[in-house]
């Protein structure tokens, strides 16, 4: 039935939320705007005897999911589905409702901000009863609509175009108006507007007079239900909710761990692309940008209820027209994206002339970025996320490098508010514990449960290495959550397709916005001035990472465009041994020349200690996260003067002119963390912290010596804090201990391997375990330890058996002592492998791996035993775990 057939009455004057209503009216009546005259007061049926179909909370909860995480084809065929409401439980509803939620209208972008309320509100406690009048289906469905407004402490009310002529929506702002609880929430409008019936002038004056209002658009929607929270909490007295509201500020405050880049241009297309492939649509100014699909000819496939995808897109662009809007449609674009359903088996979806739209997935909330190494990716998802960030309750960056994504992923747990509970007594409901796999498993579930509510995020995965995971093997969907909830995923990869998903692939700038790059600001240029920067932007490939560095250069540096590329062309190109992750330099001799300049540069500016080259080639050790500026000073510092690079680069400096460089710069991190961001060779991140493109790590690393490894793992055990730097920590395991078929980057001394393990290792596997559940990669690490210590004590042993042999002239590592000279080190091998004995036997017991845990712990009880003595304090402790295990292992048996 069109809606837009029945002329909406205003409401009588005496009409209001007390008064009676007529008990003759039909018990069904058609969905109009034209607001009932009944009451359930004079209804002669009891509320809880009477079927009811949904009347007031006609938002979904969700829609109908397939197997493959895709809304079904019914679902879609709606707008929204009906929820089924039980009458008795909406009863209780109605009687204890805090807030009566009013709105009118099924735009997606609508019903997203009410569900999105709503939830916060319900997630706070605070009872919520949602109404779009219009759906009622009867007089009886007005009625308890009505007596949730009488109930109500306060009434929100969305108000859009479409409310100022609805009877509905005039009445509900009357009553709250009336009894001076009216939250205004003006979606799409501002509070001055005119051109209204006469019988509602006075409401309309009295909301344009109101000083209680907030005015949503596209760019507040965040903002605005973060100040609506606050003041229902206040209003309400819920304390609680103030105190969460505050924390969630905190968490958007950073949220985001690099800063918007000042200097980003073009991928206006590209942002647009990304806004329809995730919401479905484009809101402002974006939306005349789109041009028809014309879908091609092909043999419809047979369903099995609900109509086709093309004849629902038919049908939306027919009812556009019949409003005088323009299609929604796709604009022409030559690099076509192709996307196809996850597990579908349809054929992929090719947006632009030869689309086809039985695969269309706009408005899903998933998109893919995929490209080159410095091609923009990661500059293409911070744009996007800073733009809509205030569509979302927060952003969630997670980076998805190999060895850190499944880290990253769980250390969303605290961010969304979820508590582990690692308690994990013997259940003889499940027969038996739960293994570390259902530990983790629950733990990505309580994730899952999060992002799969009517609260909207924004799941960013940046640098997607690969599909399994590099710990376990396991597949990276599984981390995902299902595709067409209100939260949206963002990926970000090299691969050239993922998860099935055929990706945005980005390409190269234009030549315009590669010239806007390199000129900056408006800098009027000579002709072959201007041709040299073509020279230079066609060699580089329009690669943006080498245009944005041309660009810092020829903003910092007072040296024009033909001058900078004599320069580059003057240096030397050393052909070098350059892996499969460095194909970019590889196949770019030219970008790798101007890198050269760039660090040649640097060399000059902070002679002789050259701490800003250092503190680059440091940063290649680290964890792929931002990195502390004063822990990377402190790296470089440590590392040795003559470092390879220095040699190449003062060669360098003999080939171009020195009457252009930089001023020499007083040697402080500050002033060399500084001159890393304004020559574009770091990112600029909060405070303190500081952030190098791969491809800078990667060049500077080839300059550099392994041992600035070791001077990277000194740094981080002076000023590492878990809490804060554990990626950090965690890069620190993987130079030291031997995971996978990987070589070990650096070797410790005997005293400072103890001493890492002890600080930091043991902390860390502890923090992991019982916070993020992280079990498979902190068993591995614990048992590697364990081996590196086992191997050491080998060593130990068979020097004194070499020494009663008269062989003590065998050659030790150096930096490692012997027991003869140090007994107090051997004692605390001892100690420490007992304690990463016992460690992981808790560990096991919590995993139902009694047999392997009981091991562990006898061994351990027998080191304390021969170190402490039996009755020492120490020793019992451990024999208590190890008779924690064996009843547990009794008990399992049993049952």
């Amino acid at each position: 039935m069109d809606r837009s057939a029945h002329r909406p009455r205003a409401p009588s004057v005496y009409h209001s939320a007390t008064r009676s209503p007529s008990s003759s009216l039909p018990r069904e009546s058609p969905v109009s705007d034209t607001p009932p005259s009944a009451r359930s007061g004079n209804s002669p049926h009891p509320l809880y005897s009477l079927p009811l179909r949904p009347f007031a909370e006609g938002i979904p909860g969700s829609l109908p999911i397939d197997s493959d995480g895709i809304p079904s084809d019914e679902a879609l065929d709606e707008d929204v589905a009906d929820e089924e409401l039980d009458p008795l439980s909406s009863s209780v509803r109605v009687r204890s409702c805090d807030v009566y939620l009013g709105f009118t209208g099924r735009s997606a972008s609508i019903l997203r901000l009410v569900k999105w309320l709503r939830t916060e509100l319900e997630m706070q406690g605070v009872m919520c009863f949602v109404s779009d009048r219009c759906r009622c289906k009867d007089a009886y469905a007005h009625s308890i609509a009505r007596e949730a407004m009488e109930a109500a402490s306060f009434g929100v009310v969305v108000i859009t175009r479409k409310s100022l002529s609805n009877a509905y929506s005039m009445e509900e702002m009357t009553i709250f108006l009336e009894r001076k609880k009216l939250v205004p929430i003006f979606f799409g409008l501002s509070q001055a507007y005119g051109g209204l019936e006469k019988e509602w002038k006075e409401v309309v004056n009295r909301l344009s007079r109101a000083e209680l209002k907030w005015e949503v658009n596209a760019g507040n929607h965040r903002d605005s239900i973060m100040d609506v929270l606050l003041f229902l909490g206040k209003g309400l007295g819920r304390r609680s909710v103030i105190e969460k509201v505050d924390r969630w500020r905190e968490l958007v405050a950073k949220e985001l761990p690099i800063s918007r880049n000042l200097h980003f241009v073009g991928r206006k297309k590209e942002l647009m692309e990304l806004e329809m492939l995730l919401f479905g649509d484009v809101e402002g100014m974006h939306h005349d940008d789109y041009i028809e699909i014309s879908p091609r000819n092909r043999r419809r496939r047979k369903m099995t209820g609900g109509s086709s995808r093309r004849d629902r897109i038919a049908k939306a662009n027919e009812k556009r027209r019949s409003k005088g809007k323009e299609p929604v449609v796709w604009k022409e674009n030559k690099n076509d994206i192709e996307m196809e359903s996850i597990g579908s088996g349809e054929r992929p979806l090719r947006l632009g002339r030869k689309s086809s739209a039985t695969g269309l997935l706009f408005g899903k909330g998933v998109a893919c970025v995929s490209g080159d190494s410095g091609v923009g990716k990661t500059e293409l998802l911070l744009e996007f996320a800073y733009r809509f960030s205030q569509r979302y309750k927060m952003v969630l960056w997670v980076g998805g490098e190999a060895r850190y994504l499944r880290q990253n992923f769980m250390k969303l747990l605290p961010r969304l508010g979820v508590d582990v509970d690692m308690d994990n007594d013997l259940s003889l409901e499940r027969n038996g514990p739960k293994s570390f796999e259902d530990m983790e498993e629950e733990a990505i579930r309580k994730v899952h449960k999060e992002l799969m509510r009517d609260i909207p995020f924004l799941l960013v995965i940046d640098n997607l290495e690969r599909e399994n995971d590099w710990w376990d093997g396991r597949n990276v969907k599984e981390l995902l959550p299902r595709f067409g909830g209100q939260t949206h995923v963002l990926i970000s990869t090299r691969l050239p397709r993922i998860l099935n998903i055929k990706p945005l692939r980005l390409l190269c700038l234009s030549g315009s916005d590669s010239m806007s790059l390199m000129k900056g600001s408006s800098r009027d240029l000579k002709t072959e001035e201007a041709d040299a920067l073509r020279i230079i932007e066609e060699k580089l490939g329009r690669l943006p990472l080498g245009l944005s560095l041309v660009g810092a250069i020829l903003s910092e540096l007072p040296i024009a465009p033909s001058k900078l590329l004599d320069s580059i062309n003057r240096i030397p190109f050393s052909e070098r041994t350059w892996s499969g992750e460095d194909l970019i330099l590889r196949r770019n001799p030219f970008l790798v020349q101007l890198l050269d300049v760039c660090f040649a540069t640097l060399d000059q500016a902070e002679m002789p200690d050259k701490l800003a080259t250092k503190m680059v080639q440091a940063s290649y050790w680290f964890a792929p996260s931002v990195i502390p500026i004063s822990m990377l000073a402190r790296a470089a510092r440590e590392t040795t003067r003559a470092h390879r690079g220095s040699q190449f680069w003062r060669r360098c400096l003999h080939l171009i002119s020195c009457t252009w460089m930089i001023s020499k710069a007083p040697n402080s991190k500050a002033d060399a963390s500084s001159m890393l961001l304004r020559f574009r060779l770091a990112r600029s991140t909060k405070n303190g912290y500081i952030s190098f493109h791969d491809i800078i790590k990667l060049y500077a690393h080839k300059k550099s010596d392994g041992r600035i490894a070791r001077s990277v793992i000194r740094a981080i055990c002076t000023e590492g804090s878990l809490l804060q730097h554990s990626d950090h920590i965690w890069a620190a395991c993987l130079l030291v201990f031997k995971f996978g078929t990987d070589p070990v980057a650096t070797n410790l001394s005997t005293r400072d391997l103890l001493s890492f393990i002890k600080q930091f290792v043991l902390p860390l596997a502890y923090h992991n375990f019982m916070r993020y559940s992280w079990c498979s990669a902190v068993m591995e690490l614990l048992r590697l330890c364990t081996e590196t210590l086992e191997s050491l004590e080998n060593s130990f042993l068979t020097e004194v058996n070499n020494t009663r042999n008269n062989s003590s002239s065998m050659r030790r590592p150096k930096g490692q002592s012997s027991i003869r000279s140090d007994p107090q080190l051997y004692w605390d091998l001892a100690h420490l492998r007992a304690m990463l004995l016992e460690t992981r036997a808790k560990f096991m017991l919590k995993g139902g791996q009694y047999d392997l845990g009981e091991q562990l712990c006898r061994t351990a009880v027998s080191i304390k035993e021969v170190i402490y003595g039996w009755d020492h304090p120490e020793t019992q402790a451990t024999f208590e775990t190890l008779e924690q295990l064996l009843r547990f292992q009794s008990n399992f048996v049993i049952s």
